[in-house]
């Protein structure tokens, strides 16, 4: 592990309200994840999610009968998730390890269905890193079993960024750093949200040099931008055709790195 992510731990301890919030504000990439999820995820079985933060998708997959193990790094987060879980009473269906993406050691079962790795990606800004977490997710996934991990898009970020810090654009050396490299200059303060931005084309071969053989490759935000809020108020069936709509032209190349968020499906072979 060649990077020290307390920092980032420490931001999620102090931002449990946000990251609570945070896929109501984004509700087109939780709806179109739970698409996916709901098409390649096996009819029952066994998921390690690493990454759960409050968790939105423990408890769904509760719900939905599998068995889980939920992992985060930060405490604050696995509390919350933990809460949300024992309140609605699926604390026998959910088991919970404090871990880092890059050592999974203290989870004791060693095989699952699947395996999510919904965030850690975006917050390992070494590549190495990167790769030593999608080791042990291979490693620990059944012969057959279904990869789903997330990163954050390098330009699909631009909508957010000229949106909601448009003076982001007058500090050209980061700028740049973000254009070139993915990620904030080496040297830039640390604090706050710290993290990795993929190109699109990066994404599968990454994956496949480590074993998975991919299956999807999409964009959960196709065609929005930075506009949540107009798919947000959506209702009933107008909201069921568009998403069904924009589910149906997620995996379009030409959209993929507009979305800010993307999603990589792979099987172990």
């Amino acid at each position: 592990m060649s990077d020290n992510v307390e920092d980032i731990a420490a931001f999620y301890n102090s931002a449990v309200e946000r990251e609570e919030s945070r896929l109501e504000r984004h509700q087109l990439e939780y709806d179109l994840t739970w698409r996916y999820l709901d098409q390649f995820l096996p009819p029952q079985g066994s998921v390690l999610e690493i990454g759960c933060a409050t968790g939105m998708y423990t408890l769904g997959l509760a719900e939905r009968g599998f068995n889980v193990t939920a992992v985060d790094m930060s405490t604050a987060l696995l509390d919350e998730c933990k809460k949300k879980i024992v309140k609605t009473g699926f604390e026998d269906r959910v088991q919970f390890y404090k871990a880092d993406a890059r050592d999974l050691s203290p989870i004791k079962k060693i095989k699952f269905d699947a395996v999510l790795l919904m965030g850690p990606l975006y917050h390992l800004v070494e590549e190495a890193d990167r790769r030593i977490a999608l080791l042990q997710a291979y490693e620990h996934l059944q012969v057959g079993g279904i990869l789903f991990s997330a990163f954050i898009s390098r330009f699909g970020i631009m909508g957010d960024l000229l949106r909601n810090v448009p003076y982001w654009i007058e500090d050209q050396k980061d700028v740049q750093s973000i254009l070139q490299m993915g990620k904030d200059p080496d040297d830039h303060p640390r604090g706050g949200f710290r993290g990795y931005f993929a190109r699109v084309a990066e994404i599968c071969p990454l994956h496949e040099s480590i074993g998975f053989q991919t299956i999807v490759m999409a964009g959960v935000e196709p065609a929005i931008s930075a506009d949540d809020e107009s798919y947000n108020q959506l209702e009933g069936t107008q909201r069921r055709l568009w998403l069904d709509l924009l589910h149906s032209i997620s995996t379009e190349e030409s959209l993929i790195g507009a979305s800010r968020h993307l999603l990589y499906i792979g099987r172990k072979p």
